[in-house]
């Protein structure tokens, strides 16, 4: 035995001892095994550990910490151990020159390597000193390993001296002093250092703590507590949250992956060069016109190639692969250690039936099961937060990745995908991959672990196991079939959902419209009807869910017993023991996980790769050229913008826009571009900003540009934020800008002046506002060059004079700049310097006003046709700009607006109190989506029930119950069979025990079946409920309701909120009510099995409460602050989408993508420490969990004498259970409490204001046909938008006979359409009433009053669906009807030529019909109708002269013994009618025929002099 005589010279000091170790009262082990292996065991650890710890080291410098007490005190103590181990060696050598006797070669090694490595340890200290490490993991490992190995030594040297054996005084003093400083070391190594100098977290106000938090703070996730402790004492707030760490941080972050992703594409173009590339010349010189040709030829060269394409895929796995790789190491670990807890089992139930066996290996089993299961638990967490944090991580690089390249993709790109598909990239796609890094480990995990369980079970069982494999193998096919069939449910379900969605989005775009005609009940059935197929899905994929719980939950039931059975019936000697049974049983347990989760993760693959390559063609899209413009070129020549041969297109595949340009703009110098609808003036500015693709050409701007759209771009901002645009802020040139731009006046209406919040889209600015706004941004920025596409379009002409006078003309703030300005108002054209007339995308005059006038070209002819129609444009009495403030009831109309765009003729002191109420508050337009904080109600919980129905709830609750008592009866079964005495190697009545176990396990897949579906048909019950009770809550809103409350919010309400309670809420209910009971169950049966854990499960219970209720207040907190936080990414995101072409313009790409880089960081820094709580918790409860299993195991072992072997099994296999199991408990009950959520957003519009009733059944009984006159009484009539505004009108008194026709008239703001809204009752009488017939209407119900009257509304509003349908809604009227209608509005010929006709499709919002034809679709409807009285609420802006003609004649031949009400915006319309209202500032100014009014010369007569009619 050479290691024998290495240990002692004459080989008396064994290595190994059985007799010694193990088969003893009284344990030890060999001096020997004490001196080598040891002492040799932490030093093995640091060596391999040093180098890959130093390399990491090397290239993770974190900066420089200072020397620090604590860091002095390690390196003393490293210097001390070196020392007493050098000591150590000294003394051997001593011995062998001066002592009796001669050491073995033991003594001299051992020391030496123990010094070196204590030498390493103190290095290792200052090296990570200085590279920033505040605590270190790999040096608190070795002195714990170090301490264990010296404490097995250190019982031994004490139990050496009790025995009163000869002991060696200097290496006694020397062993102590080292474990002394041992003990001293791993206590230091516990602390955490200062932090590092220039450290960034230092400049930040909160910054994150894990950065210096200890190792054992890390792994155990101490360091988030502080955040648990105050979510408990009161909700958590944004300023709670920690700043991201620096590694996670979008700006870190994105730029490696779009750095990866650019080097991988060019990696590909090369290659595609080196083959595809003809080495012939190529004739053509001009390089642009030579691409296309180029490639013409290489395909000609090259058939068979296929192109190949970037991978995607790999710049992931460059990018993130390497922190990930760490989860694959933890993973392995934690897959074996998974089988130590039935290996520990086996040997314990070993134990317990060898009664011969010392009681101190009871002890330690159970020590080692406690060990185990926690390096388990705090291993398998780490290994959740590397993919949590990874997955963060690659949601992060996807959303920044996506939205950079959404602002440099060129506009053929851009049209390819919709804003809904960019933004679904965003959010569903990077989700994904989110999801799925959590669980890719399993595809090579799970197998391993199959393989594992059965080589153990193999062991367990042989060959009897592949019983249950075959079992487990033909679950799989069945489970696969499950979810094959549940995702296409899916997708017919998900297909319903859009199209209710859709309809329901139409709906609140034209709720105003449903009301006006009472039309709620009509569309209500219609996604009702959505509704129902939808849920018929559902119910069809609950079957499928209950089938699948049924396989899931019976699976090892199965499995088990049809391997116990061939176990038993192979052979009568094969006698079912407690170790065999329950051994196997856990270890079935095992392989439950792995088989279920397969399908999981490869339909999630699946998903993934789709999601992959949807990614991967996006981010593959075509440039803008970033050359097409030259800025440098022009730099000493006169001219500021100059084209020549400019060709353009909007794609290299389609032919030129624009052609043959041959432009050169002096500086300073005006131009007007000219030319009819599609003739190439916008796309001329596009050329000039580099949209387009060049073909061939030059083009050279000189200096900055700014760019006005021709469709005002507005963001989601204060109106102030908006102009400035990321500029610095002058105030004086502000005030400038906005006086030029006539946007006084209107700050004087918005409620919180220039702080006013600006809505979506700009929802509450009328369009002229818009374009105003848009004009002022452009002028705030001071440029070289203006590019202006048509921004006096949508200005009144009395505006539009102004702002061309102050701002664009000679004397205007841009005097001195260039100017290019496309327009329509050819008033504006003899104060231009050069006029560009364009015909199909040429440009074939040009030359100043009164150069083409003398030439008298195709220009000359154009002046001449319009300017017959311009007077109108220019004389048009209203002043537009306020007009859809008041008329859409929109802000201006909520804040009582008076008078817009006109000097507000406010008294000075009006206006003095207006300046002071003027705070930001105020301008807040929108009801934000609040995070709720507290507790869910229980009355939440309760709605739910009462939803599904109190008998179907009590069921399913019998039926959980019958379950759970059938398992554990079962198990008891098993344990009793287990321990059947055996009679000549067999058990007599095995036949008897399988049959009985057999038939328990069957009535369990029954109890199963019942209640997974009674819970599934539940839960479509309830959501069913719910969804009606909620449309039919919303629908009965008021119009005010819709004004406040955003789309969005309501939109969200019947996707998101009924998709959780239509699937998440019935799961995760099931879910947590079943491991509920299992966790009972499992206490009871330990209980039972061991009364002594009655002591300890009351104490871990409290615990647990306790963990769980800290845990839940933060976590759901936390889970709601995260999805507040996540929509602002997405609207952020589909703004700037719309607005790329601004943003380029005024070069402010960079402004944008820091901000949505904030907006992710922010809403991940919600989300990280959500997870980590999630961690947290983990942690705590496995650790509550290891307890029980403990104590199980440790009351069994001190009780063995009284238990039977099966028993103590069945217990034991149960606590093993157990832990998994609370874990899953709190996640399911915290799922609750957060999805239960959705049944109290939903709710919420129980309780809001509703409108009168639709039908009354006490009211006046109306006679047939009412109205029969149409006779209109008004009696002292006011009313008010919101309670605590002043009257909107007040005391109008006028009375209207039967087929009069009545116009009404004033400025904008002065009540016109509040009337109308007044006599539909949109918004009630305040005071006074209406009569019509004698009937006071607001007695009636709403739509006994709507349906008898008819307008036509200023906005033709249609839904998706058939013409037929937007026409008759109720299919009430025959086809004849409907056709003679269509024919009075001259429609008849148009729809007849249709291929469908009356089924003609009309797209979301009539898309696919031009406006005026939706205004003549809208004057169908009120012929169809066909009332007494016709209100029409005049929108001439949309049709031009001749459909305004037709409208007119058919009215007046059709309405003829009708009462008519005309609110009108041209005065000649109303010229002819027996009498005119005026109205000013909401009361009655005037009532007479207009003849008369004229004679007068009041009010009116100013207004038609005005208009230019008199």
């Amino acid at each position: 035995m050479g290691f024998d005589r290495f240990c002692s010279v004459d080989g008396s000091d064994p290595f190994w001892d059985w007799n010694h170790t193990w088969y003893t009262a009284n344990p030890d082990l060999t001096q020997c095994f004490q001196n080598t292996v040891l002492v040799w065991l932490p030093c093995l650890y640091l060596w391999i550990c040093a180098p890959i710890y130093l390399i990491y080291l090397r290239s993770n410098d974190r900066g420089y910490i200072c020397m620090s007490v604590l860091n002095k005190a390690k390196t003393a103590v490293g210097f001390l151990l070196w020392m007493i181990c050098w000591s150590d060696v000294f003394y051997s050598f001593w011995e062998r020159s001066y002592g009796s006797s001669v050491p073995a070669l033991v003594y001299i090694v051992s020391p030496t390597l123990l010094g070196l490595t204590m030498l390493l340890t103190t290095l290792l200290i200052q090296y990570e000193r200085m590279k920033g490490v505040q605590s270190s993991g790999v040096l608190l490992i070795f002195w714990l390993l170090a301490l264990l190995c010296a404490t097995v030594t250190f019982r031994s040297k004490i139990l050496q001296a009790l025995n009163k054996s000869p002991v060696c005084l200097w290496t006694y003093t020397t062993f102590y002093s080292y474990y002394a400083l041992l003990l001293v070391a791993l206590i230091l190594s516990c602390f955490t250092d200062q932090p590092p100098l220039f450290l960034q977290a230092v400049k930040d106000s909160n910054p994150c703590p894990e950065a210096g938090a200890s190792f054992l703070s890390r792994i155990t996730f101490w360091w988030i507590t502080s955040m648990i402790v105050t979510g408990y004492r009161r909700p958590l707030e944004e300023k709670d949250l920690w700043s991201l760490n620096m590694d996670d941080c979008s700006h870190r972050v994105v730029p490696q992956l779009v750095h990866r992703w650019n080097s991988e594409c060019q990696k590909v173009k090369r290659t595609e060069q080196r083959t595809l590339y003809s080495p012939r010349p190529l004739p053509r010189t001009d390089s642009k016109e030579s691409r296309p040709l180029e490639e013409s030829e290489i395909l000609i060269l090259n058939p068979e190639k296929k192109t190949k394409e970037s991978s995607l895929f790999r710049a992931l796995c460059l990018t993130f692969g390497p922190y990930f790789l760490i989860s694959c190491l933890y993973k392995i670990i934690q897959d074996i250690l998974m089988f130590v807890g039935p290996e520990i089992l086996r040997l314990l139930i070993h134990f317990v039936n060898d009664s011969s066996a010392p009681s101190w290996q009871g002890y330690f089993y159970t020590a080692l099961l406690f060990i185990c299961t926690c390096v388990q638990s705090l291993i398998l967490q780490k290994y959740f937060h590397v993919c949590f944090v990874s997955g963060m991580r690659l949601r992060s690089a996807v959303i920044g990745a996506v939205y950079r390249k959404a602002l440099v993709i060129s506009s053929a790109a851009r049209r390819s995908s919709t804003v809904g598909e960019i933004v679904n990239l965003m959010s569903v796609d990077a989700q994904r991959f989110m999801d799925l890094i959590t669980y890719i480990n399993m595809i090579w995990s799970a197998p391993l672990q199959v393989v594992l369980a059965l080589y153990f079970l193999w062991q367990n069982l042989g060959p009897s196991v592949l019983a249950g494999v075959a079992v487990m193998v033909l679950m799989v096919p069945v489970n696969a079939v499950i979810a094959m069939k549940t995702k296409t449910y899916q997708v017919a379900q998900m297909k319903s959902k859009d199209n209710r969605i859709k309809l329901m989005n139409e709906m609140l775009n034209g709720i105003k419209v449903l009301k006006l005609y009472a039309w709620e009940l009509a569309f209500k059935k219609k996604v009702s009807e959505i509704r129902e197929s939808e849920l018929k899905v559902l119910k069809k994929a609950a079957y499928m869910g209950a089938m699948s719980t049924f396989t899931w939950v019976c699976a090892p039931f199965l499995v088990a017993l049809s391997t116990f059975t061939v176990y038993v019936l192979i052979d009568e000697r094969n006698v079912l023991d407690a170790q065999k049974a329950f051994v196997s049983l856990a270890l079935f347990n095992i392989l439950r996980f792995p088989l279920n989760m397969l399908p999981m993760v490869i339909s999630s693959m699946v998903q993934a790769s789709v999601s992959l390559k949807r990614l991967r063609v996006f981010l593959s899209h075509e440039e803008l050229q970033e050359d097409s413009v030259e800025h440098k070129a022009l730099a000493g020549s006169p001219h500021s913008i100059s084209i020549v041969d400019g060709v353009f297109s909007w794609s290299s595949t389609e032919s030129p826009t624009l052609k043959r340009l041959n432009v050169c703009i002096p500086e300073g110098s005006l131009v007007a571009v000219v030319g009819h609808v599609g003739s190439g003036k916008s796309s001329l500015l596009s050329a000039l900003l580099g949209e387009m693709d060049k073909l061939e050409g030059t083009v050279s701007v000189k200096g900055l540009v700014a760019y006005v759209p021709q469709q005002a771009w507005i963001q989601n901002s204060t109106l102030r934020e908006n102009i400035v645009f990321g500029q610095e802020w002058r105030e004086t040139w502000y005030q400038q800008v906005l006086e030029a731009c006539a946007l006084q006046p209107d700050l004087q209406v918005l409620p919180a002046g220039d702080e006013t919040e600006i809505g979506e889209k700009g929802v509450n600015l009328s369009g002229g506002q818009k374009q105003r706004v848009s004009l002022a941004r452009a002028v705030y920025c001071e440029r070289a060059v203006y590019l202006l596409d048509d921004p006096l379009s949508a200005v009144d002409a009395h505006v539009g004079k102004h702002i061309f006078s102050q701002v664009i003309g000679q004397q205007g703030l841009l005097k001195d700049k260039t100017r290019v300005l496309v327009t329509h108002g050819l008033s504006y054209l003899p104060q231009v310097d050069l006029i560009l007339v364009m015909v199909e995308g040429q440009i074939t005059e040009m030359g100043s006003y009164q150069q083409l006038m003398a030439t008298d070209g195709a220009f000359a002819e154009f002046q001449r046709t319009y300017a017959t129609v311009d007077p109108t444009h220019i004389n048009e009495s209203s002043a537009e700009t306020g007009t859809k403030g008041i008329e859409n009831g929109s802000v201006a109309a909520l804040t009582g607006s008076q008078d817009v765009s006109h000097e507000s003729k406010l008294s000075q002191e009006e206006k003095d109190t207006n300046h002071i109420s003027k705070n930001p508050e105020v301008g807040k337009l929108t009801d934000a989506d609040k995070a709720r904080t507290g507790q869910v109600k229980l009355s939440v919980f309760w709605a739910y029930v009462k939803a599904i129905g109190a008998l179907l709830s009590l069921i399913s609750l019998i039926l959980f119950l019958t379950h759970h008592m059938l398992s554990l009866f079962s198990n008891y079964w098993l344990s009793l069979w287990t321990d059947d005495p055996v009679v000549n190697g067999t058990q007599p009545d095995r036949q008897w025990r399988l049959g009985v176990y057999g038939a328990l396990g069957l009535s369990q897949g029954v109890a199963v079946f019942g209640y997974s579906l009674s819970m599934s048909i539940g839960g479509i019950l309830a959501s069913r409920c719910l969804h009606q009770s909620m449309l039919h809550n919303v629908l009965r809103s008021p119009m005010s309701f819709f004004e406040r409350t955003p789309s969005g919010n309501l939109v969200n309400r019947f996707a998101k909120e009924m998709d959780t309670i239509d699937t998440l809420i019935p799961s995760s209910i099931k879910m947590c009510i079943g491991s509920m009971f299992h966790v009972l169950g499992s206490c009871i049966v330990i209980f039972v099995a061991t009364p002594l854990v009655a002591v300890i499960i009351p104490i871990v219970g409290l615990l647990y409460v306790f963990v769980q209720r800290f845990y839940v207040a933060s976590s759901r907190q936390l889970k709601r602050l995260e999805s507040v936080s996540r929509s602002p990414i997405y609207s952020h995101f589909s703004e700037t989408l719309l607005g790329t072409s601004v943003i380029r313009a005024f070069g402010e790409q960079q402004r944008f993508i820091t901000e949505s880089d904030r907006r992710v960081d922010h809403n991940q820094k919600a989300y990280y420490p959500g997870i980590v709580a999630n961690r947290w918790l983990a942690v705590r409860l496995e650790f509550v969990g290891n307890c029980i299993v403990s104590s199980a195991a440790l009351f069994a072992v001190i009780a063995r004498e009284s238990l039977s072997p099966g028993i103590m099994g069945l217990s034991i296999s149960y606590a093993l259970q157990l832990t998994a199991s609370l874990t899953w408990l709190v996640r399911m009950s915290s799922d609750v409490e957060t999805n239960i959520v959705a049944v109290e957003r939903v709710k919420e519009y129980h309780d809001t204001e509703k409108e009168a009733e639709w039908t009354l059944d006490d009211s006046p009984t109306l006679p047939t046909g009412w109205p029969t006159n149409g006779c209109i009484d008004i009696r002292g009539f006011g009313l008010r938008y919101r309670h605590d505004l002043d009257l909107a009108i007040r005391n109008i008194t006028i009375s209207i006979d039967g087929g009069e026709k009545v116009g009404i008239v004033g400025r904008t703001g002065a009540g016109k359409s509040s009337l109308t809204l007044g006599l539909f009752r949109i918004i009630e009488a305040a005071e006074g009433h209406i009569f019509v017939d004698g009937v006071d209407i607001s007695q009636l119900g709403l739509h006994e009053l709507r349906s008898r009257i008819t307008i036509i509304p200023q906005d033709p509003v249609l839904f998706s669906g058939s013409l037929r349908m937007n026409l008759d809604p109720f299919d009430i009227y025959s086809d004849e009807d409907v056709w003679q209608a269509l024919q009075f509005s001259h429609l008849a010929n148009f729809v007849s030529g249709l291929p469908k006709k009356l089924s003609h499709d009309c797209s979301e919002g009539g898309e696919n019909l031009s406006v005026g034809q939706r205004q003549l679709l809208c004057l169908a409807r009120a012929l169809l109708r066909k009332t007494k009285i016709l209100v029409l609420d005049e929108a001439t802006a949309a049709v031009d002269m001749e459909t305004d003609n037709l409208i007119q004649s058919t009215i007046r031949s059709q309405f003829m013994d009708c009462t008519v009400l005309t609110i009108a915006h041209r005065l000649n319309t109303v010229m002819d009618y027996s009498r005119v209202l005026v109205l000013e500032k909401g009361e009655m100014v005037e009532f007479d025929s207009p003849s008369n009014l004229i004679t007068q010369r009041g009010a009116f007569y100013n207004m038609a002099v005005d208009a230019g009619v008199v």
